[in-house]
């Protein structure tokens, strides 16, 4: 009897481990957050069926595939599957729409004594079902945004807020997308591609609606978090939205800017091991400052770039806080402004503001109520 399951919200509220078996191109434009890809099939192996399947039909694919994946190149997928469905025999496998790709390797699995699950309707179902329960997701739950300027560790507090674990009811957007969120945020590791972001998101929603936590808690970010864009309808909520505001000094924020992305950013290149490092971060951080040229004026650019410069040539002798000499106005004369004319925009003030602190401890109480409290402002 073949075994299908086709209870989406079990399957990602118990994180099931899952077997992607299309090919490593179809994986690279999408997939689960947690899905390991073994394919049954390579990209030129998938791509000569194709071709077979398009000009002599669907028995003569068939049979082209059985013989490219056969003898000693059958017998490692198999036993690629097989070692995989071992370590996580509460998995399952999937193919793009639950078709003939995953029914070959269910029966292949079965050859060799194991029992696995197959995805009904594959990637495909997954990902229609994931878009409607996002969709539906926001539009049923509490949203409450955590707001605040450059520089006062909103990410941060989302992640380690709660005794050092993340806040109750939060989803790290930035996390999801590889990407710190400004100019000057990108990664050294690739963003995911926006499908593969969107799964990720609505994967992380059915768990957070499976803790029956009150509120979606979010960091307050625009449309796009580098090149990975919000979902329409999420984007569309963040206007009329309940949100805190962090506070913090303008030290406190160059400081925190200075430690993810200078000594932080520097630390991820050096542990690759590339002897390039420290070069290949100086461009990175003159690039992130040539992004946003056009909307700080040439004469601000040029300004802040020599500074930069300057400060990269003391970084390289051993005195990295030069930096801070950009960072600071950077974020006085460039982001600030920027922000507080967003904040304008909001129809609603903040249920909460205060101190990082301050703003994890009313967060976490949110755990023990049902609604919003009215608004107040506590500040340090």
């Amino acid at each position: 009897m073949t075994l299908e399951l086709d209870n989406f919200q079990a399957i990602f509220s118990k994180d099931t481990p899952l077997l992607d078996v299309r090919s490593p191109v179809e994986f690279a434009k999408g997939s689960l957050p947690a899905a390991v890809n073994a394919p049954l099939m390579e990209d030129t192996e998938r791509e000569a069926v194709g071709i077979c399947y398009q000009q002599s039909g669907q028995a003569a694919a068939i049979k082209l595939g059985h013989e490219l994946v056969s003898g000693a190149i059958k017998e490692a997928r198999v036993a690629r599957w097989k070692q995989f469905a071992e370590a996580n025999p509460q998995g399952a496998l999937f193919c793009f729409r639950g078709g003939l790709r995953s029914e070959i390797s269910q029966q292949w699995l079965s050859d060799v004594g194991i029992s696995y699950p197959r995805i009904k309707g594959g990637y495909k179902s997954i990902r229609q079902w994931l878009s409607q329960k996002t969709e539906a997701a926001i539009a049923s739950t509490s949203l409450l945004l955590v707001g605040g300027q450059t520089g006062v560790a909103k990410t941060r507090l989302l992640n380690e807020g709660n005794s050092g674990q993340p806040i109750p009811g939060s989803i790290d957007l930035e996390g999801l997308a590889n990407h710190r969120g400004s100019a000057f945020g990108r990664r050294i590791t690739a963003q995911p591609t926006q499908i593969a972001f969107e799964l990720s998101f609505g994967v992380a929603l059915v768990r957070h609606q499976s803790s029956q936590h009150p509120f979606l808690i979010l960091e307050d970010e625009g449309r796009l978090i580098g090149r990975c864009a919000l979902p329409p309808f999420l984007h569309a909520s963040r206007g009329k939205a309940d949100w805190v505001r962090v506070e913090a000094s303008i030290t406190e924020r160059v400081n925190h800017s200075y430690d993810n992305y200078i000594l932080g950013n520097l630390q991820e290149y050096i542990a690759l091991g590339d002897p390039r490092a420290f070069e290949i971060f100086s461009q990175d951080l003159i690039d992130a400052l040539e992004r946003i040229r056009k909307r700080l004026g040439g004469k601000r650019h040029r300004e802040l770039h020599g500074i930069m410069l300057d400060a990269l040539i003391r970084h390289g002798q051993g005195d990295p806080e030069q930096h801070k000499l950009w960072i600071k106005p950077l974020l006085t004369d460039y982001y600030d402004p920027m922000y507080e004319h967003q904040m304008r925009q909001r129809a609603l003030a903040p249920v909460f503001q205060g101190t990082r602190r301050e703003v994890a401890e009313f967060l976490v109480g949110l755990t023990q109520q049902r609604a919003m409290p009215h608004r107040t402002h506590k500040t340090r």
